[in-house]
């Protein structure tokens, strides 16, 4: 027990520690590929699968731990990832950045907390438990592992994988670089470093691809097979909290509250914690957002690093088909929170000027 606490809270408060400082934000991430055709984020994110797929699956080769990934729910999956993709748009964070942004005092954030784990816990153990079930019973597939599918070796689908992304990493370090003017720096050696220097997207992914690796052995070593999660140990904490029982504690439980605690250390040394209290519009989005992300991701299994960071690195069907339709599941509610809105307001000034004309 010593154990799982210690290595849990240690591994999550250093994944919400690079996070918080690295702004490592998906949802912003996946809405700026379609608002401002911007994909630093979304490579960002492929270095950390890349890294971690690497390390992990030489792990599994050299016997430190078994891994099957199991049967694929297609449908469960697909309108799960979607659903999941509308809520963190309307959440204003994915499951982690959730957590972490809790941790630098958005009150937002502990409203879309509160949805999250406790539509998660009605999807497992409450009212909607019986939904959860029979559309993870539906449509089944019986293999997840692509390698499975096609009859092949994992490496020749990590290896190629690896390639494509050292070659985005290189078409990305070479392009013509802007110009962006420099702050003044008020601290020294590794306080300027660690608090103030903006870190490069692509070195806070190589380290959460790090930290997403380093997850697997310590989990392992608890009986719990799995890297990092965020959707299930949330659940599992508002289940301890109302029932006692312990056996809902876990190293993914303790995961999370490090995720936070390392956020609130990040944000307390940079000096940018603070409570922010939202406006109520955007508190009952982030409540409803909040709940559409437990519904989501239990429903598909995975949230955008259960499914879009950890089990894409496992080279399985579930991760990389989550993963797209999370993507246009935030497409489709950027659409409707962001681009329509300005549409109509633009057309409805145009015609405002033509009428005064």
């Amino acid at each position: 027990m010593i154990y799982m606490i210690i290595t849990g809270l240690l591994c999550g408060a250093l994944l919400g520690f690079v996070m918080q400082r690295g702004r490592f934000c998906l949802t912003g991430g996946f809405r700026d590929m379609y608002l401002a055709k911007d994909n630093r984020m979304f490579y960002a994110l492929l270095i950390a699968i890349a890294v971690q797929s690497v390390g992990v699956f030489l792990l599994i080769d050299l016997g430190v731990f078994e891994y099957s990934a199991g049967a694929l729910p297609i449908l469960s999956v697909i309108v799960g990832s979607f659903i999941f993709g509308i809520g963190i748009i309307l959440a204003g964070g994915c499951a982690t950045g959730t957590w972490y942004r809790a941790g630098e005092g958005l009150i937002g954030s502990w409203i879309a907390l509160a949805g999250y784990m406790l539509m998660s816990t009605m999807m497992r153990t409450g009212v909607f438990g019986p939904l959860n079930q029979q559309m993870q019973t539906s449509s089944v597939l019986p293999t997840n592992s692509i390698a499975e599918t096609f009859g092949i070796n994992h490496w020749f689908i990590i290896i190629p994988f690896v390639a494509v992304v050292l070659f985005i990493i290189y078409k990305q370090l070479t392009k013509p670089k802007v110009a962006i003017p420099k702050l003044k720096a008020k601290r020294t050696g590794l306080s300027h470093l660690l608090f103030e220097k903006r870190w490069h997207p692509f070195v806070t992914a190589t380290l959460i691809g790090i930290i997403a690796l380093i997850a697997w052995p310590l989990s392992a070593a608890t009986g719990r097979v799995f890297g990092l999660g965020i959707t299930t140990p949330s659940a599992n904490i508002l289940q301890y909290l109302t029932t006692g029982d312990q056996r809902f504690l876990n190293w993914g439980v303790f995961l999370v509250v490090g995720i936070f605690s390392g956020s609130l250390i990040a944000a307390k040394a940079s000096k940018e914690f603070r409570f922010r209290m939202p406006d109520v519009k955007t508190g009952i989005n982030s409540f409803i957002g909040g709940n559409l992300m437990g519904f989501g991701a239990t429903l598909a299994g995975g949230c955008s690093i259960g499914n879009g960071l950890v089990m894409t690195a496992m080279m399985t069907w579930q991760g990389w088909i989550g993963l797209v339709f999370m993507i246009l599941g935030t497409w489709t509610a950027s659409y409707f929170v962001f681009v329509r809105p300005r549409q109509k307001a633009k057309a409805a000034k145009l015609k405002q000027e033509v009428t005064t004309a």
